[in-house]
């Protein structure tokens, strides 16, 4: 039983997914508010806490971040939006864990381009074993190939879904409880981007291709050292 829903994980992930977006799309047109910053708004006070679970499967910090504001104007629980954002980072985790265990052929011929990624994966699960579970959140690029490639292993699915779980709290905790902390000043740096997004966009845009190239040249520096070995 469990193999052969092992076996259509992506695709079951991949409908949930689509179902919730279109659900909750929906939900967003019928908001009674004026504008699609109040829908949104409306939308993220009625049903923060689903919406907090879905994007913590598919995304990464800017909705722990939301979550953390939210949070700080008193619209959500503190303590319960961490507890909700752990368990979607490591529900998606968990998929993708499992994408890898039972759907290794299709995975080699999907990901034939990221083969370098998934070699250094392995290369890094095998000399840090699993503080590289613990770490993995927080390595762009690799954040969805290191669940997959773990999967592709004979890792204990058991171990890796405690650490996983760890995880994904410590991951929750330490994105959202800043953003609540210093939620005034965050939502102050919010509405000058706003009121002047013809300098923020392109600085936004600046700052996330730097990081993306950074990590980008980290791993294929980690990559060459390994091999070079």
């Amino acid at each position: 039983m469990m193999h052969t829903i092992g076996k259509h994980t992506g695709k079951l992930f991949t409908l949930l997914m689509v179902v919730a977006l279109v659900t909750l799309a929906y939900v967003l047109y019928q908001a009674p508010a004026e504008g699609l910053e109040n829908k949104f708004i409306y939308l993220m006070k009625a049903y923060g806490y689903i919406i907090l679970f879905v994007w913590s499967m598919l995304e990464g910090e800017s909705g722990l971040i939301m979550a953390g504001l939210l949070s700080h104007t008193g619209d959500m629980n503190l303590f319960i939006a961490i507890f909700v954002a752990g368990l979607g980072g490591f529900a998606g985790d968990q998929v993708y864990f499992y994408i890898g265990r039972f759907n290794k052929k299709y995975v080699h011929m999907k990901l034939k381009g990221q083969r370098r990624k998934l070699a250094l994966a392995h290369l890094l699960l095998k000399k840090y074993g699993w503080p590289i579970i613990f770490a993995q959140r927080y390595m762009y690029g690799l954040r969805t190939i290191i669940p997959i490639s773990i999967g592709l292993t004979r890792y204990d699915a058991k171990t890796f879904a405690f650490i996983n779980l760890m995880s994904a709290w410590c991951w929750g905790a330490f994105t959202i409880l800043p953003a609540w902390y210093f939620g005034d000043e965050i939502l102050i740096v919010i509405h000058w981007a706003k009121a002047h997004w013809y300098f923020a966009l392109p600085l936004a845009g600046l700052i996330g291709g730097s990081i993306y190239y950074y990590f980008h040249k980290m791993t294929d520096k980690t990559f060459k050292e390994k091999h070079a070995r």
